[in-house]
């Protein structure tokens, strides 16, 4: 990992973070003032993130925050500050600051601070690295040749884009594809899931708010749209957005402007809107749960992803990519697919579409015994019986079973936690959880307990909260971004949910 910088001209401020970041074995390097991290900055690498007083001798936080993000906009900044200074910090988010920490510190709240920020940085990384290496999307298929043409003729363009398709399918891969063959390729890609915040939240998280604007508001904050500025924000699910927000997002797509939670100056901004729904929109207007008006406004193109069932032609290929791409991710040798598994795998409905195909492969470079898959080494869902399909699998789709099957579990479960995404390993019950959850539910209804909602809610939370963490081995912010949630909200489960 990359050092944490530290920039104070004040020597026991330096000395305290540097021994509280060495207890963490966060390794990091000392400055006394803004000239001296810009020479560095010339002749080193960018730190994994740099943590800066405001007034030093010799150029301000502020200035070198501004400097920095010209150069490194992604690097995490943590502006350090004197409660008389709590405005110059405010403002500093503007400049894009991460968060500022109030002189005097509680040591242990810097710390988690610092943590949060490389957690940040890391996954971005990770994000660059993904995005810059593999490939954007793959398809044969006519339907997918069909999106291919779509995305570049509107390669040159600015216009507002509705990606429709069932969950699963790939509709943010296709707002990346256009963001980064648009004029805006240089700017922010922000992407946000309407449907995954709570309706309490989502107007913060889009437009931003002032401090003390509400409860816990302690700092100004830039929304979605700040942060997409001159570059690309997509609204993923965007038919299940609260209609009075639906007003508020179409002020701003009529003109640019939109006001912060609790603020009284109207923030101007420019971006790019893609957004995308699995959901018939045309009969959530009729409903009267979705604005006409809304629908006219985001459905200038229209780019219709199909299902995968739908470019079977292609499981082949993607398969063998999945396979490869889970194998770079545990760092083995990668599994080759036999052609009588790939048969069987090309019938499957795939309900899950791509993102299952791609959790299937990760299940099967830990799962699998040997090098080459066979059939009867696929996972139960796919089915496999003793009539063999015919090759090659173009057409057709086996009906999902409810076959009841256990899963072993693997005596390597290290191998388990290094490969994220990787299905859970569970003993599937005959008619699935749901069932099991019906009559669960059924027998508390059968008794006096009025907290029956309560009570199943929280230990479906509980479960899902600690599958997420485990699967991040404790990451918080990773784990909220695996549920779709934000940070905040996992944070205020965990607590009351006693999961601390």
């Amino acid at each position: 990992m990359k050092p944490i910088w530290i920039v104070d001209d004040d020597q026991s401020i330096r000395f305290v973070l540097e021994k509280a970041l060495l207890r963490e074995q966060l390794p990091s390097r000392s400055f006394t003032n803004a000239r001296d991290v810009l020479a560095a900055l010339e002749e080193d690498k960018a730190p994994q993130v740099l943590v800066s007083d405001i007034r030093m001798p010799g150029g301000s936080g502020l200035d070198l925050l501004d400097q920095v993000k010209a150069k490194y906009p992604g690097l995490p900044v943590i502006i350090m500050t004197a409660y008389s200074d709590l405005d110059s910090a405010v403002s500093a988010f503007q400049g894009g600051a991460f968060e500022y920490l109030p002189k005097p510190f509680d040591l242990s709240k810097a710390v988690e601070l610092i943590r949060r920020a490389v957690e940040e940085s890391q996954r971005e990384e990770v994000a660059d690295e993904a995005m810059t290496e593999a490939p954007e999307m793959l398809g044969q298929a006519p339907a997918m040749q069909d999106v291919f043409r779509a995305i570049g003729r509107l390669s040159q363009s600015n216009v507002t884009v509705m990606i429709t398709g069932e969950s699963g399918s790939g509709k943010e891969l296709v707002a990346r594809a256009l963001h980064k063959h648009s004029p805006r390729a240089n700017g922010p890609f922000v992407a946000i899931n309407t449907a995954a915040i709570p309706k309490d939240l989502l107007e913060s998280e889009l437009f931003g708010h002032e401090r003390g604007a509400f409860t816990g508001a302690q700092t100004m904050r830039r929304g979605r749209f700040e942060q997409a500025d001159g570059g690309t924000l997509f609204l993923d699910e965007i038919g299940d957005m609260p209609f009075d927000l639906q007003t508020r997002l179409l002020r701003v797509l009529s003109d640019g402007h939109f006001y912060r939670v609790g603020g009284h100056s109207a923030v101007k901004t420019n971006v790019r809107v893609i957004a995308a729904t699995h959901q018939n929109l045309e009969q959530r207007v009729k409903e009267g749960v979705f604005r006409e008006d809304l629908f006219h406004r985001l459905n200038v193109i229209r780019l219709r992803l199909p299902a995968l069932r739908e470019r079977r032609e292609d499981i082949p290929m993607l398969t063998r990519h999945f396979l490869q791409q889970s194998a770079r991710q545990l760092g083995v040798e990668p599994k080759r697919i036999s052609d009588a598994a790939l048969a069987w795998i090309g019938q499957f409905a795939f309900p899950g579409n791509v993102r299952q195909l791609e959790n299937m492969c990760h299940w099967l470079t830990v799962m699998a015994p040997a090098q080459v898959i066979e059939p009867k080494d696929l996972p139960p869902e796919v089915a496999v019986t003793e009539t063999a399909p015919a090759l090659p699998v173009l057409t057709g789709a086996l009906p999902l079973t409810e076959a009841s099957a256990t899963v072993p579990v693997p005596a390597d479960m290290a191998v388990l936690q290094k490969l994220p995404d990787v299905p859970a390993v569970l003993t599937v019950l005959e008619g699935g959880w749901e069932q099991g959850l019906e009559a669960e539910a059924s027998a508390l209804l059968a008794t006096d307990r009025t907290d029956v909602w309560d009570t199943l809610t929280a230990r479906f939370e509980s479960r899902l909260i600690q599958a997420a963490l485990t699967a991040t081995r404790g990451r918080r912010i990773d784990a909220a971004q695996k549920l779709g949630i934000g940070r905040n909200t996992i944070t205020r489960k965990i607590q009351e949910l006693g999961l601390e």
